[in-house]
Order: structure tokens, then sequence, then C-alpha cells
């Protein structure tokens, strides 16, 4: 049963938070139209229908949708490969399609697979992603698009090398407004009667303060002044003729392309993974808690998808830094969302020419308190804390590799070191064993977890049939018995060790006057029992040590059945190191052929290595 929600409930909160996002959205639109190859007000176009449409439709109360920068790839060589932006929005349209299918086929579910140390990973590293891309624009360096998230930029830098090259292009003007910008931000919940001011966020009082600092610079002639080119930039139809060719529809003469298909499916697979992924993120941020039915989000997005591409628009997901955002401005509901994309239809269409006076470097003073919080250092102590091998290492293993990559690869990697690590940890953690002695023979207890599965069936199969390998059982023997186990491996030295090293210098003397087959023979066998002596005295210790616990009898049979299982290991050992005898005695000599050659009447004084053992 749905619960119906009142949106009007927590309104002035909900305005404050959406006013923010409005904020954080426009340039991020923007920026990623741009670097998609995409009509700027298809970014526009995008948000306006992410926040009003799909906020509607979604039944998360703090996700925010619009373009995503881990499309613009995919959506710039689509435009190329296509050759036309209104094909393009055949296969925008193909994809919203296919994602309400997956909907209705409930694949939203595969969210529940998402490990929590993978998604905290994700949120710090796209947190370390936003602060780090925000620093040029805070310095009044603007090569870059607003919105990347990618570690390798378009450019050929990358998110540390453009750090570098900010130094030649710093703007006085530019610092001294994200200044200004950071002091509000971060002092106006400082102050007791500022806090109370719900309606008014403080992002929008540094917006407006950075535009009147800038004016100022402007009016004033300063070198301070900030360029055309270090502010928002949105195209201002004049006529309209101009307005109505905003909207570009989709050309569906192509909708039998293979190639459209194909990058239909592309779109919908990478939207769908990043909106589950998001989705997640954004229900952990939730201080209420509240669920989020994922089926009813994928319906969400391909119906935005669907009404994006028949006005123009670019394909969208749920976003993690407007969602962060949202959730940092105080959202209560998705009322929040809904209102980020109204303001941006009506801004957009009212006041074009304010909208361009924003400093990019007051946004960037934004986006960087939001990349703080999101990469906060006590969510690295918490996963260090709680467990340093199976929570901490795919955490930050995922926090690096979306650092260093991007989004998707550094969650895939994330994913499987956590399956690798589940399936060592179910291995270990699923049963327990415990052996006991009695008279009638050995009694084995295994007691099984409640997660154990059929992963854990071979290491309980092998439990039950050998108990620990030999190699254990010698190292536990000596820890329980180290007298007798002292006391046994000398005459293990003694009788596998010396006796055979005086029968080969035997041998040598037999060989030199008689070159029979048959010493050889001998010779090869004393290798394989060398070969087989190890773990024979192994069980053969085990065996004598047992007979003070149990009070019984070791017979040879039992030793044999010990060795049983490794009798095939055993025979190889063997026959390699019979092997490696009978080359030893072939180089020694230097003739090989002298192998073939031999024969129960060669009277040749042959040459033995002294030791062979």
């Amino acid at each position: 049963m749905t619960k119906k929600i009142n949106l009007l409930a927590n309104l002035k909160s909900d305005f404050a938070s959406g006013l923010v996002v409005f904020l954080v959205a426009l340039p991020l639109c923007l920026g990623i139209a741009l670097a998609s190859g995409a009509p700027l007000f298809s970014g526009i176009i995008s948000g306006v229908v992410g926040g009003i449409i799909v906020g509607y439709l979604s039944t998360s109360h703090l996700s925010v949708s619009g373009p995503a920068a881990g499309l613009t790839a995919i959506v710039l060589t689509a435009i190329t490969d296509l050759g036309a932006f209104n094909i393009f929005l055949t296969a925008v349209f193909i994809a919203g399609l296919i994602q309400l299918l997956l909907g209705f086929l409930k694949a939203g579910s595969i969210s529940n697979f998402f490990p929590n140390n993978v998604i905290e990973g994700m949120l710090a590293g796209i947190g370390v992603i936003i602060f780090l891309k925000q620093i040029p624009h805070a310095f009044g360096y603007d090569k870059d698009f607003e919105g990347d998230e990618s570690f390798v930029q378009s450019d050929g830098q990358n998110t540390f090398t453009e750090l570098f090259s900010l130094l030649d292009h710093v703007q006085i003007g530019s610092i001294v407004i994200t200044a200004i910008s950071l002091t509000i931000l971060i002092g106006w919940n400082k102050i007791d009667f500022l806090k109370r001011i719900k309606l008014i966020p403080p992002a929008l009082v540094a917006v407006v303060v950075g535009i009147l600092i800038n004016e100022f610079f402007i009016r004033s002639e300063s070198g301070l002044a900030i360029s055309g080119e270090h502010l928002v930039t949105l195209p201002v139809p004049t006529s309209i003729e101009e307005f109505q060719n905003i909207f570009v529809s989709p050309d569906f003469s192509a909708f039998t392309n293979v190639k459209v298909w194909i990058v239909g499916a592309t779109i919908a697979i990478v939207a769908s993974i990043e909106t589950l992924l998001c989705i997640e993120a954004a229900d952990r941020m939730d201080v209420q808690k509240r669920y989020t039915d994922t089926n009813v989000e994928l319906k969400a997005q391909g119906i935005g998808n669907l009404v994006s591409s028949l006005l123009g628009g670019l394909p969208m997901t749920s976003v993690v830094v407007r969602t962060s955002a949202n959730c940092d401005a105080g959202a209560k509901s998705k009322m929040s969302a809904i209102l980020h994309g109204l303001l941006l239809l009506i801004s957009v269409l009212a006041i074009p020419v304010v909208l361009n006076k924003i400093p990019l470097a007051t946004l960037a003073a934004v986006l960087l308190l939001v990349g703080y919080k999101l990469a906060n250092p006590k969510t690295v102590k918490h996963f260090w804390k709680k467990d340093k091998i199976y929570q901490f290492i795919p955490f930050i293993l995922t926090f690096v590799a979306v650092v260093f990559t991007d989004l998707l690869k550094g969650v895939a990697l994330g994913m499987i070191v956590n399956i690798v690590f589940v399936l060592i940890g179910n291995s270990k953690r699923a049963y327990r064993f415990r052996k006991e002695e009695y008279k009638e023979g050995d009694v084995i207890h295994i007691d099984l977890a409640q997660e154990v599965s059929f992963l854990n069936k071979s290491a309980i199969k092998s439990k039950i049939e050998h108990g620990y390998g030999w190699v254990k059982q010698s190292i536990e023997l000596f820890k329980q018995h180290p007298t007798k186990w002292l006391a046994l491996s000398s005459l293990y030295i003694v009788f596998f060790q010396f006796l055979p090293i005086l029968l080969l210098e035997i041998n040598n003397t037999l060989i030199q006057s008689n070159g029979s087959i048959f010493i050889l023979f001998i010779v090869g066998s004393l290798g394989l029992a060398f070969s087989f002596s190890w773990p024979i005295f192994t069980f053969f210790i085990i065996g004598v040590c047992r007979e003070t616990d149990a009070n019984r009898t070791t017979s040879m049979g039992e030793v044999f059945n010990r060795i049983k299982p490794h009798i095939k290991q055993l025979m190889f050992l063997g026959v390699v190191f019979l092997a490696y005898r009978l080359l030893m005695i072939a180089v020694t000599e230097g003739d090989l052929e002298a192998l073939k050659d031999w024969s129960p009447d060669r009277v040749e004084t042959e040459a033995m290595p002294k030791n062979l053992s």
C-alpha cells in the first residue's frame, strides 16, 4: 500500500533547497550539453523534464534527475556516428522505451545487491572529484566543462594536471568572489538569527553577492572584473523563430536503423545503472530513512527520457551531485526536485540575461562544500574501524577507482572485489569444524551457519573426507606433543635420510663392478620412497601421537587410509624424483645414450653421483 504524500507539507524548506539545486543544476546542464556536442538548450530541457516529470513520478524523496556527466562520452560519440542530433533523439526515445520495459520487468531489484561499502566508496570518490574539479573554476580557470566527473578530460589533461595548469590562468577577481562566497556559505549556519531564515538559502545570497561584486568591478573598470567566459553562458533567443528552433523532434525514419537501437540500448543500460546507484545513495543520505521503489524509478526515468527526446533534450539519470546538494540544503520531499525544474523553466524563459551574470566562481564555492561533505574523512575512519579487510578494502578500492577512472568503472571494481571477499568469507565462516576422539572411531562435527550455501559445498566435503591437510595436522600435533614429535623426527631423519644415503654409497661400489639395470632400479626405487617419505612420516607421527590420546594402537592400515586421498599426488612426485635421478646419472657421465644402451651384460664401469638424496 502506497502512502499518499502531501507535497506542500514542507514547502518552506523544499523551496529553499529547490532554489539551491536550481543554482547548481544550471551550469551543470549547460556544461554537460557543451561537452556532449549537443545544443546548449538540450541540457536545460533535460533538467526541466528531470525535475518536473521524473520528480513527480518518482517515489524518491531526495533524488534529483537531469543530464549526467557519465553519459557525455556516449552522447558525443553517438551524435558523431549517427550524423545528426535528431537521429540521436530517436535513440534516446528507444532508451526510454527500454527503461520503461525494465521497470515493468522489475529490474530495479538489482539495486538490492549493491553493497553499502561500495555505495559509500562511490559517494566519497565523487565527493573528491567534485572538490578537485571545482578548484580550477574557483581560481578562474574554466577550460574544462562544468560537471565533468572523469579523471581523464577531453582536452588531454587529467584531474591533477589541471590543478597545475590553473597556476598560469589565475583570475584574482574569481578568487575574491570564491572567498567571499565560501565565507557566506560557511558562516550563515553559524549565526543564530540567519539560521532561522529558512526561506532564503545561503547559496542564493552568495550568488546575489557574487553578481553584485562583479558588477561593481565592471562598472569601476577594475582589473578584477570577471569576463564573460567565466560567467554562466545561457543562449538568449532574440525572436520567436529562434525560440522555436530550440525544440528539435526525433527523426523516426531512423527507427529501423540498427545503430540507433544499439545506441538506445547502451544509453538505457548505463543510465539505469547510474540511476539505481544514485537512488541507493539518496536513500542512505535520507535522515528519515525512507525507501524508494526502484522499479517505479526506472519507469519514471523511462517516461522522462521519452518526453525529453520528443522536446529535443539530452538523456537523463538520477544525479549524485544534485541529489547531494538537495540533501545538504535541507530538502524534505520530492517537491524540492519539482521546484528546481520549475525554477529552471521560468528563469530560462524570463531572466536569461540575469542568469548570464552569475560568476562560475560562486557556483564553484557551493560545489566545493558539497564535495567536502560527500568525502568526509569520518567515513574512511568508520570503515577502517568496522572491518579492515572485508569492509574497508572494497570501500577504499571503489573510492580510488572512482577518482582515477569514472563512476561506473569504480563501482564495477568495488563489486568484483566485494564478491570475491564474500566468497572467501562464506567459505571460512559458514561452518565450524570440530573433531573429537572416541574408541570406536572419529566423529566429526560441523556446525553450519545460516548463510551456508552451495559455495561452501567443496570445502565441507573436503573436511568430512580428509580433515585437515597433512601439513596442518603435523603443525598442530607439534604444538600438542613437541617431545614425541621431535623424537619421531629424529627417527625420520635416520631412516629416510641417512639410510638411503648409505645404501646409495653401497650401490656406487656395486655399479662399478656390475652395470646391472637391477641396481639402477634400486636407486630409482629409493628416490620414489624418498618422495613418499615426508607424507608417510607425517601420518605415522599423527598415528603415534594419537595413541596416548585415544589409548588405542595405530595400525598401518589406518596410516594407509590417511595417505590414500593423496596417493595420486604422491605417485606423481615419485615419478618426477625417479626421472630426476635417471637424468642425473646420464648427465653426470656426460652421455645420454648410456640409458639407451644399458643392459644386464654391460660391464662398462659407471660412475655414480656421491649424493643422490
